[in-house]
């Protein structure tokens, strides 16, 4: 069961949804499908807000990001961009993006991208920024501001940690589409389904997370994104360290007794 939040009688749809249900599953949706649910200041400010909630929520189990409408995300409101023209605007405006996109990194829980249409520049950056994805068939991805002389730095920064370095490079030169097929092959998105199957795989992929103990899903994911820019002896330190605290937890010693005993583990909530 889920619940949805109730908008206040006579005033607008907020700008990020929020539902929940009773397994701690929360998902946000981004509510601006008339404008390709843009990235506006008011929609960045929306969001960080909810992820910083989420980031105290320690009953939370997984993130599914979504979104209204056709689009997933045309990236940034170019309209709005455009009325401010400042160095000192743009630089905010940027760094707010960057912090959002770093709080889903930072969160304990899996983030999952529900990508059901276009995703281009900051959207795509948005869907790469995601610890899983998984799209429909009609989804399509591009980092596109080199067609409008603005070549997408930022959405390049999570880009390049999720396709090889060429194949990111020709996206961002070019500007051009890739379809959900080459995402799934260059590893933009862990899995590709028919618009009608989208919730029920990630209905199968969360079910799959939640019989995991939540405290090692959030050991695990703080290491795996730490070691990658670490150096290999570095990263080995660093990952020995995070097992051993990790061994150290009751989840844990449950779990191996489980496996002595051949029965199943018992972790509870």
């Amino acid at each position: 069961m889920s619940t949805l939040q109730p908008a206040v009688s006579g005033a607008p749809e907020p700008l990020v949804q929020r539902e929940r249900d009773a397994r701690g599953v929360i998902t946000l949706t981004l509510n601006r499908p008339q404008a390709f649910n843009a990235l506006s200041e008011a929609l960045l400010s929306a969001l960080q807000e909810q992820l910083d909630a989420l980031a105290r929520d320690e009953s939370a189990r997984v993130l599914v990001l979504a979104a209204a409408g056709k689009a997933f995300c045309a990236g940034h409101d170019l309209r709005e961009m455009r009325a401010q023209p400042s160095l000192g605007y743009y630089q905010r405006l940027f760094a707010q993006c960057s912090r959002m996109m770093l709080t889903l990194r930072r969160l304990p829980i899996p983030v999952i991208a529900r990508v059901q249409g276009i995703a281009t520049a900051a959207g795509c950056q948005l869907v790469a920024q995601c610890d899983l994805a998984v799209a429909s068939r009609e989804a399509r991805f591009a980092v596109s501001g080199v067609n409008l002389g603005l070549f997408c730095s930022t959405p390049g920064v999570a880009l390049s940690r999720n396709v090889r370095c060429k194949e990111a490079f020709e996206m961002l030169v070019t500007g051009e589409f890739i379809d959900a097929a080459q995402a799934l092959a260059r590893g933009l998105v862990n899995r590709v389904v028919a618009l009608t199957e989208l919730d029920a795989e990630i209905g199968r992929l969360v079910s799959g997370i939640l019989t995991k103990p939540r405290v090692a899903i959030a050991l695990g994911k703080e290491l795996f994104y730490r070691q990658a820019e670490l150096g290999i002896e570095a990263a080995y330190e660093a990952a020995g360290q995070t097992m051993a605290c990790n061994m150290m937890d009751a989840a844990a010693l449950e779990g191996v007794q489980a496996f002595i005993e051949k029965r199943p583990p018992h972790w509870g909530a």
